[in-house]
């Protein structure tokens, strides 16, 4: 009696006093939750071109206890043959996966006693269906997200990656992960001991929310036409690396090309130099283009005309320096106009001394230099600019033709979009819209717009630099027939950060047209090119001017009417009147 009185009273605890809190135990006991992946939000270009997508995908599990009962067919009656290496077969014809790596897992799997391994990652919705209908007994499914670029190389080290526990891997993806990225769900069921879902149990869900999209201010076409005409020239040249730039007059981004690149299809074999946007993370020193700058500055300090009148010798000594242009010359006469289109380091020097460090230094601060852009490109470099008070005695002077500072491409296309929108620097621009409740709307951006120079300056700078792709000029292969061009060409010493020494050349040209009416700026960078040429006039002119003639055809830009203003380059010392 005393030992059926405990029964007694135990079952009255059970089933009584605990009956609600013991059923809550056995049903969490059956319970288990499954993440329900949330889709990425598409990429896209200006014009609607998926540039990035998320699309459902599904993992192939086993439990390989269950699955070794399965042996294909069925002959005389009996099923025979090997269950894993039937199943392996099978999952392979569907998925293209080998059978070995499918028996080598599973039987690895059955060693230890695993109830769950995975087979085959990432098949598509009709493999799965397939897979499915072959009903083989401990073949399950996991859904998964995957992210696919189908452009390819194209656009790769811009828009960056996504990884497989879905974390951003830099460019846009980076950029605008907070709008790009979802919100997970979960789905709860009961399932058996042997981790089948009961039919009859529980079951739940709380939805994933998907991610919104994102449009960026590239075009697709120009973006493949400048990454094709980039790698060409990168391999014509045997350079290093090579980068392209189209931007439009408002510093909208059009096309941000590098190469080498990758394919962030497949980030196994993608080098790890090649994973970031070169034309954002790369500081180099710039060279001539900066003489820009430098004139610009004089022109808006009163300090000089485009026909001001300087004697340019053959060498010159500053600061216990011998400075030279980049070829030998004799004496030369040469307008303000003339040293721009000559692209003389000498000239720059004699017209840029009339203005004192600290002025130079405000004017190289307000065209950019020394900042990011401000887009949040991971890793962007904001160059090196040091300030005027530091300038050594060579650095006063070598600034002026852009070595001693360092920038990036972006900022120097920035600086040419200053001076073709009328002397006003616009934001540099790659988010065109982000998506949210369905609908596209203009980012957020509290950036402003700077004017560095007045119209009038600005004109006279884009008449100058329309010498330099004239007949005297350094850049003749920048032209675009029917198109007024104005640019300027960069030959640089190339700093070598690995072998902490120079090492060839930074070859370059930005420029515009028409020069008349600015519709595109275009960057083209060469490093260290090393067959043929290492000139921007002779080995980044020609990819400018296929670029330029591209994108203007394309966009269904009139020709020009009439030449721009001509200054002379020179001038006879006899005839003068003054300096």
């Amino acid at each position: 009696m005393f030992v059926l009185t405990l029964f007694v009273g135990q079952l009255f605890r059970i089933q009584g006093l605990e009956a609600s809190t013991l059923a809550a135990q056995a049903v969490d006991s059956r319970i288990a939750r499954t993440t329900i992946p949330a889709l990425r939000g598409q990429i896209t270009d200006a014009n609607g071109v998926v540039l990035a997508n998320s699309v459902e995908r599904y993992d192939v599990t086993a439990d390989p206890q269950n699955i070794r009962q399965y042996y294909g067919t069925e002959i005389g009656g009996k099923l025979q043959g090997d269950g894993f290496a039937k199943a392996a077969t099978a999952l392979s014809s569907i998925t293209g996966a080998a059978p070995q790596d499918i028996v080598t897992a599973l039987k690895q799997a059955d060693a230890k006693k695993l109830r769950f391994v995975y087979l085959v990652r990432s098949v598509t919705p009709d493999q799965w269906n397939r897979i499915n209908d072959l009903h083989i007994p401990g073949i399950y499914s996991e859904r998964t997200v995957a992210r696919q670029y189908p452009q390819g190389t194209t656009v790769a080290p811009l828009l960056g990656w996504v990884s497989a526990n879905g974390k951003p891997g830099g460019g846009v993806e980076a950029i605008a992960n907070g709008t790009l990225n979802g919100k997970p769900g979960v789905r709860t069921y009961e399932q058996a001991p042997d981790g089948t879902v009961i039919a009859t149990g529980d079951q739940s869900d709380s939805p994933a929310l998907d991610g919104n999209p994102v449009q960026l201010t590239i075009d697709n076409d120009l973006q493949w036409y400048a990454q094709n005409a980039i790698a060409g020239a990168v391999k014509k040249y045997k350079a290093l690396s090579g980068d392209a730039i189209i931007m439009d007059v408002k510093g909208n981004l059009r096309a941000v090309a590098s190469y080498p690149s990758f394919d962030n299809n497949s980030l196994a074999s993608a080098s790890p130099a090649a994973l970031q946007s070169a034309p954002f993370v790369q500081a180099y020193e710039p060279g001539s283009t900066s003489k820009v700058i430098t004139m610009a500055a004089l022109l808006a300090q009163g300090k000089a005309t485009p026909q001001s009148q300087f004697v340019v010798p053959n060498r010159l000594k500053r600061a216990g320096t011998s400075f030279k242009d980049s070829h030998e010359h004799p004496t030369l006469n040469l307008t303000l106009a003339g040293i721009l289109a000559e692209s003389s380091n000498i000239g720059t020097i004699e017209a840029g001394e009339k203005l004192d460090p600290a002025t130079l230094y405000g004017y190289m601060r307000k065209f950019g230099l020394g900042s990011t852009s401000g887009i949040g490109y991971p890793g962007e470099t904001a160059g090196i600019l040091a300030p005027y008070q530091k300038w050594s005695g060579s650095t006063r002077y070598t600034v002026m033709f852009g070595q001693g500072l360092s920038g990036s491409a972006i900022q120097q296309a920035s600086v040419f979009q200053a001076i073709a929108n009328g002397g006003v620097r616009e934001p540099v621009k790659l988010l065109a819209g982000v998506g949210k409740d369905g609908k596209l709307s203009p980012p957020q951006d509290s950036r402003k717009a700077v004017t560095v120079v007045s119209p009038q300056v600005a004109t006279q700078v884009t008449n100058m630099m329309a010498g330099v792709v004239g007949k005297d000029g350094t850049a003749k292969a920048a032209r675009v027939p029917g198109y007024n061009v104005a640019g300027k060409t960069g030959t640089a010493d190339r700093y070598d950060p690995t072998l902490g020494r120079y090492n060839g050349q930074t070859a370059s040209f930005i420029g515009f047209a028409p020069a008349e009416n600015p519709q595109f700026i275009i960057a083209v960078t060469l490093q260290r090119p090393t067959a043929g040429s290492i000139y921007g006039g002779e080995v980044a002119a020609p990819v400018f001017s296929d670029l330029m003639g591209y994108a203007l055809r394309r966009n269904h830009v009139p020709p020009s009417t009439a030449k721009t203003q001509e200054y002379p380059l020179t001038y006879d010392p006899k005839k003068s009147v003054g300096r």
